[in-house]
């Protein structure tokens, strides 16, 4: 039997044009709403819930192929720079 590996990304967003948490919370929940349409991952928010311009999201894929689980999160985590109504200030994958 083989081990499964979990790729995980974690993204830390700005979001400057938010003015309210029921404004940060409309736009991530279209932004993973989309996430979850397009890749075959999980994604929540994980930090920051309380601030209104600044959020953390974890984006996890589960793979069979450690390689895969990486190329996976890293489209995801382009996707998610390329759709983000504000900036990408650090992100990171790691494999477990």
């Amino acid at each position: 039997m083989s081990a499964a590996r979990v790729g995980l990304g974690i993204l830390e967003l700005h979001l400057p044009d938010v003015g309210s948490l029921k404004g940060k919370r409309h736009i991530l929940k279209g932004l993973k709403d989309k996430v979850r349409g397009r890749f075959a991952v999980s994604i929540a928010e994980v930090d920051h819930h309380d601030s209104w311009q600044r959020a953390t999201l974890a984006v996890a894929c589960v793979s069979h192929d450690s390689r895969h689980a990486n190329e996976v999160v890293d489209k995801v985590m382009d996707f998610v720079e390329a759709n983000l109504e504000g900036y990408v200030i650090d992100r990171s994958v790691e494999m477990r």
